[in-house]
Parts: structure tokens; C-alpha cells; sequence
């Protein structure tokens, strides 16, 4: 296991480095920066020379790169065009961002695999064609309906939550964007349990533990669904780096200031430092997350060893 770990952190590397490199490449080529400096009008030849000087702008693509690959590994993610280190944006965003993924993630594991259960187990009845109509309604709908309608709905007229989200972003608050969230994943992850425990239930295992006498939960938690988790994990992994940055709209609605936000404004004024910088961090928890996935088969499914 642990010669394993070792070998997916250094396989990591060009896989990091080629991620940042294409990012990198591709803000740079969204526009001139430099413009949105000056407002509507456009800055004259010596500012906007000064400016470029001033930002490392003035080199060539591949010299910026190899700059701001310098200064990530010592922790410096450059500064914002407002003057604003991009670390203290992230200080601020990331805290707010990792709550109402946590929030989402909970709404998806515990609702998304307890209807997969059921439903799995119920195949073909009443109970299962209702959560499939209910999940392909959720996965129909876009995101920012599902959020402004439940936003007017249970925020506005009805009162029961708070219609936006205050600076602080406690848990409560987060309770309503975080089903929003993960309103599409949950569906999906209902329908992956759903096949993965139908298919799993006439496995040749299954039918050895009934047969054995055990009682039905323990068949059902011991064996059937620790197995059919292996698709279902490997979904959720994947799911958490894309909440994280991806949670633009959710974020927009519900007025939070988190990485969604952060990426949206440095999208907007072309402020290619905090773009790159928070992305650069996305990447990190994607490939974070993909490796705890796999460590987590090995834990699912006692078949799988890693040597």
C-alpha cells in the first residue's frame, strides 16, 4: 500500500504540471487584462506598458509560467489586480467553499445512497418508479431554477430559511444551497446505487449469505452494499473538486462569497492571478480526491489489493 501511495503522488506531478500549464495557457489567451485597468477607456501606450512591467505581463507565456510555478511552490499565488494578494481571496473563499461542499456531500451520501438502497431492493415496484421520475425531474431542471425556486419559495414566502447567506456563512445558512448543490448529484447518485445493488443482488455472494441464515440487514450492509459502493464512490470523488469549482451559479444565487464567486469576479475584470490561482488549488483537491477514492476500494472490496 504504501509503495502505491508513493507512486501515485509522483505520477501526480506531470499530471499536475500539465494541468497548470494548460490552464495557465488558456487565461492568458481570454483577453487583455490590462484593459479592464482602465475602465471604459483605453489606457495609453506608458500606462499600459508600466502595468505590464508591473505584473510580469511583458515576458514571454512560457517565462510567466515558469515564474508562477516558482512562486506556488513557495506558497506566493500572486496578486490580484486590485492589489490583493490572491492567498488572503483564498483565506476568505475556500473556508466558505469547503462548508457548503461538506453540506452537499452530506445531502449526497446519506439521501442519494438511501434512496439507491431502496429503490435497489425494490426494483420494478411503486416506490422505485416514483424516485426515478422524481431523479430524472431533478437531473431535467437546471441548477439555477431548482435554486431561485426553492430560494423564493422556502426563503421568501414562506419564511422558513434565510433568502441569502450572510458574510459568515455558519452551517445553518448553508442548509438551502447545500441541497441546491447537490441537488443533480444526488439524483445521480440514487440511480448508481440503484443499479449497482439490482445487479449485486443476484451475485453469486449474496445468495451464499442468504442461504447461510444470515439475517437481512447484514446481508444487505455487509455484503451488498459494500460492494455495489465501489461506482458510487468513485462518482462522489470525482464530484467533490467539481462542487468546489463549480458551484458558480449556486453561489450567485444565494449571494456567497465563496471560490465560485472569487472565480466568477476574476473571470469577469480578467484578472488572470486569482483565475489561475484558485484553479491551481482546484486541481490539487481533484487529484487528492481521486487518490483517496482508490484507497477506498481497497477498504470497500477485500479483493482489491495494491501492491
Amino acid at each position: 500500500m504504501g509503495r502505491y501511495v508513493v507512486r501515485r503522488l509522483l505520477q501526480m506531478i506531470p499530471v499536475f504540471i500539465g494541468a497548470t500549464l494548460l490552464i495557465f495557457l488558456m487565461v492568458n489567451v481570454m483577453g487583455d487584462p490590462i484593459a479592464g485597468l482602465c475602465g471604459e477607456r483605453q489606457c495609453d501606450p506608458a500606462t499600459a506598458a508600466q502595468l505590464k512591467k508591473e505584473f510580469g505581463l511583458d515576458k514571454p507565456v512560457w517565462q510567466q509560467y515558469l515564474t508562477y510555478m516558482g512562486n506556488v511552490f513557495t506558497g506566493d499565488f500572486g496578486t490580484a489586480f486590485n492589489g490583493q494578494e490572491v492567498t488572503e481571496l483564498m483565506g476568505t473563499a475556500f473556508p466558505v467553499t469547503i462548508r457548503l461542499t461538506l453540506v452537499a456531500i452530506v445531502f449526497e451520501i446519506v439521501i442519494g445512497i438511501t434512496l439507491g438502497v431502496v429503490t435497489g431492493l425494490r426494483r420494478g415496484r411503486p416506490v422505485d418508479t416514483g424516485v426515478l421520475l422524481a431523479t430524472l425531474v431533478v437531473i431535467s431542471v437546471p441548477t439555477f431554477v431548482t435554486g431561485l425556486l426553492l430560494q423564493l419559495l422556502l426563503g421568501v414566502q414562506w419564511g422558513w430559511v434565510s433568502p441569502s447567506v450572510s458574510s459568515e456563512a455558519p452551517f445553518d445558512e448553508l442548509i438551502l444551497p447545500g441541497l441546491v448543490l447537490a441537488s443533480v448529484s444526488l439524483a445521480y447518485v440514487t440511480r448508481l446505487t440503484r443499479t449497482s445493488i439490482a445487479e449485486n443482488r443476484r451475485s453469486d455472494y449474496v445468495r451464499t449469505a442468504v442461504a447461510k441464515g444470515l439475517p437481512r440487514r447484514r446481508v444487505v450492509v455487509r455484503h451488498l452494499l459494500r460492494n455495489s459502493l465501489i461506482p458510487v464512490v468513485t462518482f462522489i470523488g470525482a464530484d467533490i473538486g467539481a462542487m468546489m469549482g463549480g458551484a458558480i451559479v449556486t453561489e450567485r444565487i444565494f449571494n456567497i462569497h465563496g471560490v465560485g464567486y472569487q472565480l466568477y469576479q476574476g473571470i469577469l475584470r480578467q484578472n488572470t492571478q486569482t483565475v489561475v490561482g484558485f484553479v491551481t488549488v482546484l486541481v490539487l483537491v481533484f487529484l487528492i480526491a481521486n487518490l483517496l477514492v482508490d484507497l477506498l476500494y481497497a477498504v470497500l472490496d477485500p479483493r482489491i489489493r495494491y501492491a
